[in-house]
C-alpha cells in the first residue's frame, strides 16, 4: 500500500504542481524543441506512475522492491517482497496482475490517440480531395494555390503532403516573405508535427481535469509553431518572417492543418523581434536528462515485477 501511496503523490505532483511551474518558465521560448520533449516526458511519467500505483494497490501482498525496499533494509526492517511463485501458474497470475492495470492505463490515452488520428486523417483526406478540384498546383513554388480573398497559408499532412497558400497571400506577400512562410509550413511536414499534436490532444482528452493535460496541449501547440519559426529563420530574417506572419495572421484555415499565422501570434512576434540567446547545449542535455529521469523515476521508486 505504501508503494501505491508514494506513486499517487508523485503522480499528483507531476500532474498538478510541475505544469504550473513549467508554464511560468521563460526558457521554453529559447528552446522550443527541448520544451516539447520535456512536456511529453511529463505526460509519460504521469501515465507510468498511475499505472504502477494501480498495480501496487491491487497486489494481494506487499511489494517494496526498489527505493522503499532498500530504505526499509537500511533502517533494519525486513525486506518485503513478492512471495515466491510456485510453478508456471503463479508466474502467469503475476503477469496478468501486471498487464491489467498497466495495460488499461496505457490503453486509455492510446485509444484517444487512435481516434483523434483517424478522425484527423479523414478530414485531411476530404480536404485534399477538395483541393484537387479547386486548387491550382504551382510546381515552381511547390504549393497549391487556392483562390481566396483572405491571405492564408497552411500545410496538409498526408500522401502526398501539400502546402497551401491562398491567391491573396501570393499577391500580398513579397517573394522573401512567401519563402519564409513556405519554409515554416514545410518544417511542420518534415517534423511530422501532426503526430506530436495528436499526442497532446489525446492526453488532454483522456485526462480532461488534469492541469498537465490542459497546459501541455496548449503550450505544445505554441512551441511547435516556434520551432518552425526557428527553422524558417535559417533562410530568412526575423523581420521578414514577422511581417509575413502579420500579413496572414487573420487568415482562416481548416481543422487538422497547421497555419503559419495561427497560434500565439503575439508571443511569436515578440520572440522574433526581441530574441533571447538560445540555451546552451549543456542546459539542453540537462533538461532532457531531467525528462528521462522523471519518466523512469516511478519505476525505480517502488519497482514492478518484471525486473525484480
Amino acid at each position: 500500500m505504501i508503494g501505491s501511496l508514494v506513486l499517487g503523490v508523485y503522480a499528483a505532483i507531476v500532474g498538478s504542481v510541475v505544469p504550473s511551474w513549467l508554464d511560468r518558465a521563460r526558457w521554453p521560448l529559447r528552446a522550443p524543441k527541448t520544451a516539447i520533449l520535456l512536456w511529453q516526458a511529463l505526460m509519460a511519467s504521469f501515465v507510468i506512475s498511475v499505472a504502477l500505483a494501480w498495480y501496487h494497490a491491487t497486489l494481494p501482498s506487499p511489494h517494496l522492491h526498489g527505493f522503499w525496499g532498500t530504505a526499509d533494509s537500511w533502517i533494519g526492517g525486513p525486506h518485503i517482497a513478492d512471495p515466491p511463485a510456485h510453478g508456471k501458474s503463479a508466474g502467469g497470475a503475476e503477469g496478468a496482475e501486471l498487464l491489467l492495470p498497466i495495460g488499461l492505463t496505457a490503453l486509455w490515452p492510446a485509444s484517444w490517440f487512435v481516434a483523434i488520428s483517424v478522425s484527423a486523417r479523414c478530414r485531411r483526406h476530404r480536404h485534399a480531395q477538395l483541393l484537387d478540384l479547386v486548387g491550382q498546383s504551382v510546381p515552381e513554388l511547390g504549393v497549391v494555390v487556392l483562390d481566396h480573398g483572405t491571405p492564408a497559408a497552411y500545410c496538409l499532412p498526408g500522401r502526398p503532403a501539400r502546402v497551401v497558400v491562398t491567391s491573396a497571400a501570393v499577391r500580398s506577400l513579397t517573394p522573401a516573405q512567401l519563402k519564409a512562410v513556405l519554409a515554416h509550413e514545410r518544417a511542420h511536414l518534415s517534423g511530422r508535427h501532426h503526430l506530436v499534436s495528436a499526442v497532446g490532444e489525446a492526453f488532454a482528452r483522456a485526462f480532461r481535469a488534469l492541469p498537465l493535460a490542459r497546459i501541455a496541449h496548449q503550450r505544445m501547440a505554441e512551441l511547435l509553431e516556434m520551432a518552425c519559426d526557428d527553422y524558417a529563420l535559417r533562410s530568412t530574417s526575423a523581420r521578414t518572417l514577422a511581417e509575413a506572419m502579420c500579413e496572414i495572421a487573420t487568415g482562416d484555415s481548416p481543422r487538422s492543418v497547421f497555419a503559419a499565422g495561427d497560434t500565439a501570434v503575439l508571443t511569436r512576434l515578440r520572440r522574433l523581434m526581441c530574441p533571447s540567446a538560445p540555451l546552451s547545449p549543456f542546459a539542453r542535455c540537462a533538461i532532457l536528462l531531467l525528462g528521462v529521469g522523471a519518466a523512469a523515476l516511478p519505476y525505480f521508486i517502488t519497482c514492478g515485477p518484471v525486473l525484480c
